[in-house]
């Protein structure tokens, strides 16, 4: 609980002397809260409830070493998925990490029916596939064409999203108050 009133009291601090402070993202934040290149304070992702070191470190050093992510498949693709599991990159969602990769957080969440996997889960399955093919196609001898069997990305679910209030209240889940 001291750790959540101690980044209240900074928030509240960065507030009074009108310094902004961004919420986390993907392609800016990295594991403690940081300045951004506008001089931004960029709200770390390893603040997110639910997000532990190994994935941030995944994401991070995925981003730095290859430039960031242009999209949430391009993201699936690359970041080492056993590192930043199903759990984590929902309480990313939640707290919009992804939002700057234009992708309602909703549809995140959204399943086709009762029993049915949530958008999420079948991203996580897509790069799962993506990185098995292509740890596949790196092993292969003959130099068959492995890569023109390309996985189809899933489709972004067309839904309404979330009003404000929900989303404060998912983001104040995974935060511990609202940004």
């Amino acid at each position: 609980q001291s750790s959540i009133d101690k980044i209240t009291f900074f928030m509240e601090e960065c507030r009074r002397m009108g310094i902004s402070v961004l919420g986390p993202d993907v392609n800016e934040s990295r594991f403690q809260f940081s300045v951004n290149k506008a001089g931004q304070i960029r709200f770390g992702l390893g603040a997110v409830k639910g997000v532990g070191e190994g994935a941030v470190e995944a994401i991070v050093q995925e981003r730095e070493k290859n430039g960031p992510y242009t999209s949430i498949f391009d993201l699936m693709r690359r970041v080492d998925l056993r590192a930043a599991n199903r759990k984590a990159l929902e309480s990313l969602a939640y707290a919009g990490a992804f939002d700057g990769l234009k992708v309602p957080r909703a549809c995140f969440f959204h399943s086709t029916g009762e029993g049915k996997p949530t958008w999420i889960e079948t991203l996580v399955r897509y790069g799962q596939q993506c990185q098995s093919d292509a740890d596949a196609a790196q092993v292969s001898m003959f130099g068959d064409d492995v890569e023109g069997a390309a996985i189809p990305e899933p489709a972004l679910p067309q839904i309404e999203g979330w009003s404000a209030l929900e989303q404060l209240h998912y983001e104040k889940d995974v935060i511990g108050f609202y940004l």
